[in-house]
């Protein structure tokens, strides 16, 4: 009998292992579908905020990695921009990395806490004054509500 349920468990567990992990096809939908009209490349959304803080819009970009739910999308020129879901419900495949995405975002830059320090206190120059601390190859983040696979 304990063979008979050793062939059995054996027989039952080969398949599972045999399971291919293929990459998202064309098309597919996290979270909520995009707004696909507009779109704006990832790397030009910058320059198309102008001085607005936040805006919402539909981006295309490809996916650079996946790490827990978070991931990071090409901004060009060596910047890299990093994106979630608004929803926490929303399961990102690791093998979307590499493949180009439309999304719909709101957009945000970074809010950097050192920039206006200079005005709170004295407004001298030279070496009292405060170092602005600027990262410039992260300087939006994008709150995503839907994403397909382009």
């Amino acid at each position: 009998m304990k063979t008979f349920s050793l062939l059995l468990a054996l027989l039952f567990s080969i398949p599972a292992f045999a399971q291919d992990h293929t990459a998202p096809a064309h098309g597919t939908v996290y979270g909520a579908k995009p707004d696909t009209t507009g779109i704006v490349a990832a790397n030009r959304v910058e320059g198309f905020m102008a001085q607005k803080t936040r805006i919402s819009v539909a981006v295309r970009g490809k996916v650079l990695s996946v790490k827990k739910g978070k991931f990071l999308i090409d901004g060009g020129k060596g910047k890299t921009i990093a994106a979630h879901f608004s929803v926490a419900g929303v399961k990102v495949p690791p093998s979307l990395a590499g493949k180009t995405v439309v999304m719909d975002v709101i957009a945000q830059k970074l809010f950097i806490a050192d920039d206006l320090q200079h005005f709170a206190g004295d407004t001298v120059k030279g070496k009292k004054q405060h170092d602005v601390k600027t990262a410039p190859k992260r300087r939006l983040t994008f709150e995503v509500k839907g994403m397909m696979v382009d």
